[in-house]
């Protein structure tokens, strides 16, 4: 099957409708210029987006940043390249991780560093990417290059309800794989008796799995997990993939993974977490915001911890989740400062720990982690600084970089299939994996065909 996903690409690259310029025009104070920019937020995070824009046009009043809501990221998708192919395109964009190759290959953007060249800050707006933290900028730099303004980053952490664990005496949260399992047969007895309806819970997604893959030190796609050279190969059938399907798979089958049987189920997990119907849920550090207002208002004692891993082969490090923002290419040079400059206010120590105040995602600065220690967030929050020894801790390998291709999106669908089928289904995980390997790779011989390298 083929997702629009992959039409909308192949449709790209061989149209390759190009961004045309925006016309010379003066920006006044009177007569302001607009920059719009697309974001997938609809509740508060999407406010606090509004009020720097609002911030922005105060610092410089000759432009006006308009913000545009969506409600995820694949709509925005959709609604960047039609504007690309009416010859409108919005100046900003934000674009989840998985489409990083997109963006280089459709050749709609503009890359930071081209921008900024060797200029240390734009319209007084400081540049200094080297205070982005190391496994941050290591993905989003694509050919020693920055491709686009570093924002809404996130890793998976563990959440665990303090109050069920107390029934069972259980006071130290699990770090591992052997260790969650160890903790779920402790809590059996309150599964057993109606207490709880189950022990751990995480959505079915691929990118759970390829955290456990950076994890093992493991890449996802050959040439150096798409890095070093345009991959040809998925690799689904490694090792460590699958050590981490046959992990989903006894996990299922013991009861102590409650999956709801729906793929991507991320407001569902949460939800039977809020409501205190497991003890366990691994899920987005973004979300700490929400669980922990949860937990105030329900009086729970929430605690966090790093996301587990198999003490077997032990612990790497984690990739990062989120977004970025991307600057349109073909913007007039007054038009696309501003719009860098917008990026860095947007991004810079203080707004990256207000964000992060606000919504759970990483700060991606090392000085804003600062501040919020000087601040005594971090005190006060402690469940709110997991996230960020997480990924300040994990090494930088090519595995924990991310990997980088055409077909990620797809990948990711057909590798959460695998999941389910390995967990409802039973049967021979590597078997499984295989031909999950086969469709998969299959899809990316297909839209390599399309690039041509130069």
């Amino acid at each position: 099957m083929r997702s629009k996903f992959l039409f909308v690409c192949g449709l790209l690259l061989t149209t390759m409708v190009l961004a045309v310029p925006v016309a010379a025009q003066d920006c006044t104070a009177e007569s302001p210029c607009v920059l719009d920019a697309l974001i997938g937020f609809t509740d508060h995070r999407l406010e606090w987006a509004k009020d720097r824009a609002v911030e922005f046009g105060e610092m410089f009043p000759q432009f006006e940043v308009v913000i545009h809501e969506f409600s995820d990221y694949e709509p925005l998708l959709d609604s960047y390249i039609l504007a690309q192919e009416q010859g409108d395109p919005p100046a900003i964009m934000q674009l989840f991780e998985v489409g990083t190759q997109f963006a280089i290959d459709s050749g709609y953007f503009k890359p930071a560093s081209e921008i900024i060249g060797d200029r240390t800050e734009v319209m007084g707006q400081a540049v200094d990417f080297d205070d982005i933290i190391p496994v941050v900028s290591s993905y989003y730099t694509i050919g020693g290059q920055w491709s686009s303004v570093a924002w809404n980053t996130s890793t998976p952490i563990l959440y665990a309800n303090q109050n069920i664990l107390d029934m069972v005496g259980i006071e130290e949260l699990p770090e591992t794989w052997q260790g969650v399992e160890e903790a779920c047969a402790q809590l059996q007895p309150l599964v057993d008796d109606g207490t709880i309806t189950g022990c751990i819970v995480w959505p079915n997604h691929g990118w759970f799995y390829e955290q456990w893959l950076a994890q093992q030190n493991t890449e996802l796609v050959n040439n150096g997990n798409g890095r070093d050279a345009r991959p040809t190969q998925v690799l689904l059938s490694s090792e460590a993939s699958i050590n981490i399907v046959q992990w989903h798979q006894d996990m299922y089958q013991a009861g102590y993974y409650a999956y709801s049987g729906v793929q991507r189920d991320w407001p569902g997990t949460v939800q039977a977490f809020n409501a205190q119907q497991l003890p366990f849920i691994m899920t987005s550090s973004a979300s700490a915001g929400g669980i922990m207002m949860n937990a105030a208002d329900n009086d729970m004692e929430v605690r966090t911890g790093m996301m587990v891993y198999d003490a077997d082969v032990g612990w790497t490090g984690n990739i990062l989740g989120g977004a970025t923002m991307w600057i349109t290419d073909g913007l007039g040079e007054e038009i696309e400062d501003a719009a860098m400059a917008f990026l860095l206010f947007f991004s810079n120590t203080e707004n990256s720990a207000s964000w992060h105040q606000t919504s759970g995602y990483v700060p991606v600065r090392n000085s804003s982690v600062a501040l919020l220690e000087e601040q005594g967030w971090y005190e006060a929050n402690p469940n709110f600084l997991t996230a960020s020894i997480q990924l300040g801790d994990s090494q930088v390998t090519i595995a924990t970089q991310g990997a980088i291709f055409g077909t990620f999106v797809e990948t990711r669908n057909i590798i959460t299939q695998a999941i389910e089928d390995a967990m409802l289904l039973g049967g021979d995980v590597a078997a499984i994996l295989a031909e999950a390997e086969e469709e998969a790779n299959v899809l990316l011989e297909e839209y390599n065909l399309l690039y041509v390298d130069e």
